[in-house]
This record gives structure tokens, C-alpha cells and sequence, in this order.
């Protein structure tokens, strides 16, 4: 994962090119938006977007090479050790080690479909939070998609997974 630096803290400005998010637009925040809206404060911080969006983009790529070799260690690498997991059946796995678990049993078991794995959405309320929605999309019918919330968080200079909650798409067409 992205080891984080003085810039992605916030305390100048970021070097890096802005790195896309979904559609191919450059994650800023919406033209026009108030500074709060009925009283409510926007969390979101603009300036920790393209240091939060290369986090994110990181583990969308360590998720899509776990799951294009069927690699559940290399999937679960990024996770916290007390990540909060929820899965599109409604289940909710609390740790590493029951997360890996399933993991290791679904991949082996050839359930999980070739899929393409997207960022979707990001914010980044505080330096070393980042809270992104991820698609993931079925390559082949009759596999399943899901849209993932999944909250990142850096320890000691490293992004990890701590939380992740998946919805299972109904309709493809929606995505």
C-alpha cells in the first residue's frame, strides 16, 4: 500500500498528478458546493484527495491481482488485523483471521467471479482516514457485483483496510 508521506498529512501541497476516480474525472470536490449545507459542515477535504485516491487506487489494485491469481493472502494483505468486514449476504466477520478464512474458502472453491475492480467515490475528512466506494463488476454473466464502502486508514506510514461493508448489485444495468 501507498506508504504516506508529510503531503498526504496535509501540510502541502501535493506533488503527484491527480489520479482518476470511476468515470475518469479528477477527484475534487463538487463546483458549488457550500461550505455547509442547512447547517451541516462538508467533511470531505479537498486538498487529501489525490494523496487519499492513490491509497485507494493502491488496494483496488493489490484486491484485482489477489483475486486474478485466486491469492486470498495476497487479497487480505491490506487489512487491518481488527478490520470490521460485512458481506452482500449480510454476514459480518470482525478480524483477519475469520476474514482470510472465508476468503481462502471462497477463492478455492472457484466462487469468486473475474471481476473488475473501480474506484468509484472518495472522501478524506482527516489526514489518515480515506472512506471510498468501490464497484466491483463481474466480467462474465451469471457472476455477481457488488459496491463496496470501505474505510482506509494509515498506521506508522502504511494504508490499511479497517472497515468494509459490500452490497451486492441487483441490476447490472444500474452500475
Amino acid at each position: 500500500m501507498h506508504a504516506i508521506g508529510p503531503d498526504d498529512r496535509g501540510s502541502g501541497a501535493d506533488a503527484r498528478p491527480a489520479v482518476s476516480v470511476g468515470d475518469g474525472a479528477t477527484p475534487t470536490a463538487p463546483t458549488g458546493v457550500p461550505a455547509s449545507i442547512g447547517g451541516r459542515p462538508n467533511v470531505d477535504r479537498a486538498e487529501l484527495r489525490p494523496a487519499a485516491a492513490a491509497a485507494v487506487n493502491e488496494l483496488v489494485a493489490e484486491l484485482q491481482a489477489g483475486l486474478d491469481q485466486a491469492d486470498a493472502e495476497r487479497y487480505d494483505r491490506p487489512f487491518a488485523g481488527d478490520v470490521l468486514w460485512g458481506s452482500p449476504y449480510g454476514r459480518t466477520l470482525t478480524g483477519i483471521d475469520r476474514l482470510s478464512e472465508a476468503h481462502r474458502s471462497l477463492m478455492a472453491s472457484g466462487a469468486a467471479p473475474a471481476s473488475r475492480y473501480e474506484l468509484v467515490a472518495l472522501s478524506a475528512p482527516v489526514p489518515e482516514v480515506v472512506i471510498a466506494h468501490v464497484r466491483r463488476s463481474a466480467r462474465a454473466g451469471g457472476g455477481f457485483s457488488e459496491m463496496a464502502l470501505y474505510v482506509l486508514v494509515a498506521r506508522e506510514g502504511q494504508w490499511w483496510l479497517a472497515a468494509g461493508q459490500n452490497t451486492p448489485i441487483a441490476d447490472p444495468a444500474a452500475q
